[in-house]
């Protein structure tokens, strides 16, 4: 009897968190490893990635993680990997090379042995399952899918794509392969669904030319283009097209993001010398505002608004903009950027009312819209279609995709994070059991889950504020040295409500009588009371909750003498 088991650790009914893992045989094939930008209300979250203990508690049953591409969603949680358990990791050599570059970035010691670069038509024999990468477009150099080859038929993993024919690829080779798999059988197609809400496809590269064009040359001054950093394809198109206009180009940010610095070095992102401008600090005699200066402002999640807005404040040291500049906005907002991009077009627009926003359905495609996703069904011919990659309507949108191409419910599992689809003899069984799933919350450089206790309390710091009650106590002759003294950040008291520090007061010498008449001062508790008292004074006059801190300091004023 052959076995085969799906589940997702993230990736499912999310944005973001990518990790897929495939079980043959009892060995666990892990495919990609994201992570995921926290939405505004999880105060001072840097990142959010997978819980892995299961992976952890099953480290010897790993063969490998295996990765599409070099976009956080699916790298950023590598490190954690690292960390927990090292397997071999096989990628590409761009998605190698970018996840050196963040694991040297953050200090992750890693075994140089254990990175394992292969080409993007790749096959590695691992006993008794061949893994094959396959080449497909995105906007991001050496993009491949994943096939692991089994008994029952192959199951195959696209990770992000799309068949926009104006990537660097191979189209004739990838379609090769492509009919190869459908040939040999597919058991499972895993199919990426955040493009599977598009009823059509978007914007081709032609008519984007053609907009950038007309703009470039209508424009009175500079052209300054919002681009994230990711969107190499995208970016170099813009490039391409201000050389066609023969505009000189300044890119900012090439130094600080690491990713475009690696497409440079590496030759995957091509600025030709002879128009590229390495621009100076603006001083007297410098304002870097040449007519003919196309600007591509560059960077991650909130970067390039941000730098925008230093630009129209005139306070950054490069650009200050002037109602001359027209302005190319193509970095659509994401999760928690939404109220950045918006103010950020408020500002640009007090300065220079040449703005230019494109929806997504305007731009070259970046992930497979809905005909796209059919079109992949119908070579593959897969007997099994499981959705990943996207929210629940993507992944909806992409199972009525399946529908209109003869794939019954029966055929096509939309699934939840932890769920455990299984397969024997190349037959779907049902979902037989779940593993441990959730969301590890990361701050700064901390590697642990800052938990939701913290959240909590950082919620209710930026909701009601804090309050602190402090006092210095002798422990020997119980008495009260100095204070109480009442401090608050983030919370104020009201003109009429200035009776709430008296009431405060009164209750810290209740509190602090019955602990000090005690023979030993038993400070927890101490604490805790007071900490209950004073909330409740305070929710009963304002309707609020700040957080309390007691402040109780030890003070033998006899040994201060």
């Amino acid at each position: 009897m052959s076995q085969v088991l799906f589940y997702a650790l993230g990736g499912l009914q999310e944005d973001g968190k990518n990790l897929y893992c495939i079980e043959v045989d009892k060995k666990i094939y892990i495919l990609d490893a994201g992570s995921k930008i926290p939405s505004g209300d999880l105060h001072g979250v840097d990142l959010i990635v997978p819980n892995i203990n299961h992976l952890i508690a099953n480290k010897d049953r790993v063969v490998g993680l295996f990765l599409t591409h070099a976009h956080d969603e699916h790298i950023g949680s590598v490190y954690q990997i690292i960390k927990a358990i090292n397997p071999k990791i096989y990628a590409s050599n761009f998605t190698m090379m970018v996840l050196k570059d963040k694991l040297e970035k953050d200090g992750v010691t890693y075994n140089p042995e254990n990175l394992i670069t292969v080409k993007s038509r790749s096959t590695l024999d691992l006993g008794s399952i061949k893994v094959r990468f396959f080449e497909l477009a995105h906007n991001i150099p050496d993009c491949c899918g994943i096939d692991i080859q089994t008994a029952d038929g192959n199951i195959i993993y696209t990770g992000n794509y799309n068949f926009d024919q104006n990537a660097k690829v191979d189209y004739a080779a990838m379609f090769r392969n492509l009919a190869v798999f459908s040939k040999e059988r597919v058991l499972l197609l895993l199919t990426e669904s955040l493009g599977a809400t598009n009823a059509s496809n978007r914007g081709t590269i032609l008519e984007f030319k053609t907009r950038m064009n007309s703009i470039l040359t209508s424009s009175p001054g500079r052209v300054i283009f919002s681009l994230y950093s990711s969107d190499i394809l995208r970016i170099q198109q813009i490039i391409n097209i201000a050389i066609d206009n023969h505009k000189k180009i300044a890119l900012i940010g090439k130094k600080t993001q690491r990713l475009l610095a690696k497409a440079i070095e590496l030759g995957y992102l091509n600025i030709p010398e002879k128009y590229n401008v390495n621009l100076r600090y603006i001083d007297d005699s410098n304002a870097n505002n040449d007519k003919d200066l196309v600007v591509l402002v560059t960077g991650e999640r909130h970067e390039p608004f941000f730098m925008l807005q230093r630009m129209s404040k005139k306070i950054d040291r490069l650009i200050h903009m002037e109602p001359t500049d027209t302005v190319i906005v193509l970095t659509n907002p994401i999760l928690g950027t939404e109220k950045m991009s918006a103010r950020t077009l408020d500002i640009i627009y007090k300065v220079t009312s040449q703005v230019y926003t494109f929806k997504p359905d305007l731009l070259p495609p970046v992930n497979a819209s809905r005909e796209e996703v059919k079109e992949m069904i119908n070579i593959l011919k897969p007997k099994y279609i499981i959705p990943v990659i996207g929210e629940y309507r993507h992944l909806y949108a992409c199972a009525v995709v399946a529908d209109c191409v003869g794939y019954s419910k029966n055929n096509t599992l939309i699934m939840d994070a932890g769920d455990i689809a299984e397969f024997v003899n190349g037959k779907y069984v049902g979902i037989t059991g779940s593993v441990e799933v959730g969301e590890v919350m990361l701050d700064g450089k901390a590697f642990g889950d800052i938990g939701d206790i913290v959240m909590r309390d950082r919620e209710l710091l930026a909701k009601d504020g804090v309050v602190i009650i402090s006092a210095n106590i002798n422990p020997k002759s119980k008495k009260v040295v100095v204070g109480p003294e009442i401090v608050s950040k983030g919370f104020m008291f009201d003109s009429d409500e200035l009776n709430i520090t008296a009431k405060i007061k009164q209750s810290f010498a209740t509190v602090s009588e019955n602990y000090l008449t005690q023979k030993f001062i038993n400070w927890s508790e101490f604490k805790n009371d007071l900490r209950s008292e004073v909330a409740s004074i305070i929710f009963k006059t304002t309707k609020r909750s700040p957080i309390i801190i007691p402040v109780l300091i030890s003070t033998d004023t006899d040994m201060m003498k």
